[in-house]
């Protein structure tokens, strides 16, 4: 056959490309195509993203696409990460630049939501951990501050939606990437209009839910004709970067949570696919979140900081004038003493603060543990905390689910880090299959071609990533040491909640 190419556009943290899967009928191979950098903008001490930019680097990914694979080009994706969002006008004129779920302006906004609606109430109504970068809290907060812009506002598209109508002119929001705005009712799979209206938000404001393989539209003719593609078909794949790397574990389905997946970058999504939401209190009160997935599927996880610390250290070195490679820190980190000091990853301290290095250096104070001083010390801290953080979630997952989890996948940037990888499956006691490192961009072109009927199952999405890709393998090793390092970090996330 011919070789089909479908447009992946995917956008994280810290960058984002637009990729060329290309399609032989049994394999899926990824090109790049073009690679920019993301990030947050401050403007008038607010945090933003660069919206425009991004829009921008994205028709030069197409171009390049144009130029290169001309008519064997299908469809076009796109994949982001989750809880942000554009506003529109009713007349599609953009409402200000959308926000950095990082932005400080969230602060402190769950207990005044809380005096309003129960806490119990909200999570049994949308399933999702409480963060106070979800959607919901910032809705809140503009309702606050900038009541103006919301009653101006005719749409909330979430990133990904509002790329797909800068694509094709349709307003829509894809099912996973709504899920994750604690506005969804899992049960009911819609929006939670009763919680929304309780809130006093406006309930107009949220457009049609679609599952992830739709088609949406097509290419806007001014668009094609400026990157030289023809009006291809946009598809919605699963639109959130961790619903696109679920789809995209290798793993051999079975039916049930016999094996958890790990989407490792900037965040650390840590969890489980089942067939429905898990709404019990003890969900709740282990602040496990439900978050949509393909075919009907809910991802039942945890976010976790993740890499996140060890980029902001090395940002911060930088500063300092040591410009240290991520490959040189790890290895800086393979020789430094084990479990000299611990730190919990999901501590509100790491979530944005000015100097990383000195907030895990305050933890440690804090606790009562040595306090990290060279390079590789703070690499050894963060990668040894992510490990022990994550065999802690799978012992939730394990209670929740009453399955026994088997085999750790561990999918993106971060499956790299052999390192790392070790280090989890010697705390987790359990392998861990590293790879494939693209699973985001081969669960979006994946998705894509299955809506154009060349792929049947999300079984059959898995069996062409294992014959597309080659895993790292993991076993468990230093059992008695890494079951010590458990306890101590236990005692010393009680000491810093104390």
């Amino acid at each position: 056959m011919a070789q089909q190419v479908y447009l992946g556009i995917d956008l994280g943290a810290e960058s984002g490309r637009v990729m060329a899967g290309v399609w032989d009928g049994k394999t899926m191979q990824l090109e790049e195509l073009h690679r920019f950098p993301n990030g947050g903008v401050i403007i008038a001490e607010t945090l933003r993203w660069n919206t425009l930019g991004l829009w921008s680097e994205i028709q030069t990914g197409l171009a390049a696409a144009g130029k290169r694979f001309g008519k064997s080009i299908v469809s076009v994706g796109v994949d982001t990460w989750g809880v942000d969002f554009a506003l529109l006008s009713k007349t599609g004129e953009l409402l200000g630049l959308p926000f950095h779920y990082r932005d400080a302006r969230t602060r402190g906004i769950m207990p005044r939501t809380f005096a309003r609606v129960p806490r119990e109430e909200i999570f049994a109504t949308t399933g999702l951990q409480f963060m106070e970068l979800n959607s919901l809290f910032q809705l809140l907060a503009l309702q606050k501050n900038s009541p103006e812009i919301l009653a101006a506002a005719e749409t909330l598209l979430f990133m990904p939606d509002f790329l797909h109508y800068c694509l094709c002119g349709v307003r829509v929001a894809e099912f996973t990437i709504a899920t994750t705005s604690q506005c969804v009712n899992p049960k009911q799979r819609a929006w939670a209009v009763d919680l929304l209206q309780k809130l006093g938000l406006p309930t107009k404001i949220f457009p049609e839910i679609v599952p992830p393989g739709s088609r949406i539209g097509n290419l806007r003719l001014p668009l094609a004709e400026r990157t030289g593609l023809d009006p291809v078909s946009v598809i919605a794949p699963a639109a959130h970067d961790t619903g696109s790397a679920v789809a995209g574990v290798p793993a051999r389905y079975t039916g049930k949570a016999s094996w958890a997946y790990l989407s490792s970058g900037t965040w650390s999504l840590l969890g489980v696919e089942l067939q429905d939401a898990l709404l019990s209190p003890r969900v709740l009160e282990l602040n496990f979140t439900n978050e949509g997935g393909i075919d009907g599927t809910y991802r039942l996880l945890k976010n976790i900081m993740g890499l996140w610390l060890a980029q902001q250290c090395r940002r911060a070195f930088a500063e300092k004038g040591s410009n240290i490679s991520y490959e040189r820190l790890i290895q800086l980190a393979a020789e430094s003493p084990a479990f000299r000091s611990l730190v919990d990853p999901d501590d509100d301290c790491f979530l944005n603060p000015p100097d990383m290095p000195k907030a895990i250096q305050d933890f440690c104070r804090e606790t009562g543990q040595p306090v990290p001083e060279t390079e590789g010390q703070f690499a050894r801290c963060v990668f040894e905390s992510l490990a022990l953080k994550y065999a802690a979630t799978l012992d939730g997952l394990e209670e929740l689910t009453g399955t026994k989890i088997e085999v750790l996948h561990i999918v993106g940037g971060g499956s790299q880090n052999k390192l790392l990888n070790q280090f989890a499956a010697n705390a987790c006691a359990r392998p861990v299959l590293a790879g494939p490192v693209e699973a985001t961009v081969l669960g979006n072109v994946l998705v894509q071609a299955r809506s154009h009927g060349e792929i049947r199952t999300l079984a059959d999405i898995r069996s062409v990533i294992r014959n597309s890709r080659e895993l790292g393998q993991h076993e468990p090793a230093d059992g008695p040491a890494w079951r010590d390092a458990r306890g101590h970090f236990a005692e010393t996330c009680k000491r810093k909640t104390a």
